[in-house]
């Protein structure tokens, strides 16, 4: 088989897709936890990899690796150049945010999906970790903290993905703003993590909740009727 030239082989390498037509890039650049910590510093702000990896905690090559692999799938670009120590740091940032449409995320693999969810979750798990660890939940009086079950039909889930992806794209709207903001005062800002999930609960669990409630109801009326009951004897 005669050999590819090195133009055709970038050329089908730089956009992957599978057969049901999915742009497999961004999916494979956040396959590992740490791509997509690093990917989320550099949709904020440009940092080399010696940065990175201080900030993030890890090894230098590790981080240099992950970086590459990201550079690799065009999820990132090279911004700048400094001499550092006799040596050259690369400053880096994100090309776009990452995200995966609706239509393509339908596409992966169950496999794939629930990976990714798990890696998401257990990030936010993280997260949450660390921020009681050092009292800044609560360390603002307007803070915001919800959990809201609901009973919805199909169109109920449909139209709740859409105010969630709403609400997303006003923040995005509300970073900016802040960012451009602070550009010209001297306000430091403050690192802040949204986490907004819609998804179904085991049918198991519910019911169980709703058992629950009614028991302690139930034992409660049983308790009072006993007492009523002592009292009319006496």
């Amino acid at each position: 088989m005669a050999a590819r030239s090195k133009a055709s082989r970038n050329r089908n390498k730089r956009k992957p897709k599978n057969a049901a037509g999915v742009n497999l890039q961004l999916v494979k650049a956040l396959a590992h936890e740490l791509r997509v910590e690093i990917l989320t510093i550099l949709n904020e702000r440009m940092a080399s990899p010696n940065e990175l990896a201080n900030e993030l905690e890890e090894g230098l090559s590790q981080v240099s690796y992950h970086v590459k692999v990201l550079k690799d799938y065009e999820c990132i670009t090279l911004v700048k150049t400094e001499p550092r120590r006799g040596a050259v740091e690369h400053y880096y940032r994100a090309t776009s945010r990452p995200y995966i449409a609706d239509s393509d995320w339908r596409k992966l693999p169950k496999s794939v999906r629930e990976g990714m969810s798990a890696d998401l979750m257990q990030m936010v798990l993280d997260d949450v970790s660390a921020a009681l660890k050092a009292g800044t939940v609560d360390a603002h009086k307007d803070r915001h903290m919800s959990r809201t079950p609901l009973f919805l039909d199909r169109k109920g889930w449909a139209d709740a993905g859409k105010i969630l992806n709403k609400a997303l794209n006003d923040l995005m709207k509300v970073q900016s703003a802040s960012t451009d903001r602070m550009a010209g005062s001297d306000e430091e800002g403050m690192n802040v993590m949204v986490a907004m999930m819609g998804i179904e609960l085991p049918v198991d669990r519910a019911k169980f909740k709703a058992a629950g409630k009614r028991g302690t109801r139930s034992g409660k009326a049983k308790g009072k009727a006993k007492a009523k009951g002592k009292a009319k004897r006496k």
